[in-house]
């Protein structure tokens, strides 16, 4: 199943307060572990997600632009902290803020890609909601060729505006 057959719901699924996904994914983004929680939320079986792309549980109303610059971030060797709606295997949805790491080996090299996900706090969502909705819509006003560039800029002007980096705007979030 790929998320082109997943039909997006309203129905919210709400991480408890002890609740960490985990997964890896090779260098590609191919899942290559996923724990329980992980197994639980996506409502996949465990061999029906291991091997596939991670962006299988890719919500539709997640910006391109925070995608790009996610990977852009873990490709450099850098961990990252985003906010990310994720669907689940049934259509419904729930929210995570992510940790992202690269995993290396004893030589540093970059062997893939190590996730952990918690409950995001409460009052964090609605901004997000409001800004990627934002991004969402400039990605569909200029068309696909330039969505990502188009939403990359917009966020960054509105980070600007904050003064702060997207990963001190998801931490103040996450700590107010």
């Amino acid at each position: 199943m790929g998320l082109r057959d997943i039909v997006p719901t309203d129905k919210e699924i709400v991480m408890r307060e002890d609740d960490f996904i985990v997964s890896k994914t090779d260098l590609k983004g191919r899942i290559t572990y996923g724990n329980q929680t992980f197994i639980q939320f996506s409502g996949f079986e465990e061999h029906e997600i291991l091997g596939i792309q991670h962006n299988v549980i890719r919500h539709p109303d997640m910006p391109r632009a925070i995608f790009k610059m996610l990977w852009g971030s873990i490709q450099e060797g850098k961990e990252i902290f985003a906010y990310v709606k994720n669907i689940c295997k049934d259509g419904s949805f729930y929210w995570v803020i992510a940790n992202i790491t690269p995993s290396v080996d004893e030589s540093g090299q970059v062997l893939g890609y190590y996730s952990v996900r918690r409950k995001p706090h409460a009052r964090a969502i609605p901004v997000i909601v409001d800004l990627y909705r934002k991004l969402l819509e400039e990605e569909r006003r200029v068309g696909t060729r330039d969505a990502i560039d188009a939403s990359t800029r917009l966020m960054h002007q509105y980070l600007n505006e904050k003064g702060m980096s997207y990963e001190q705007f998801v931490l103040s979030l996450q700590s107010a």
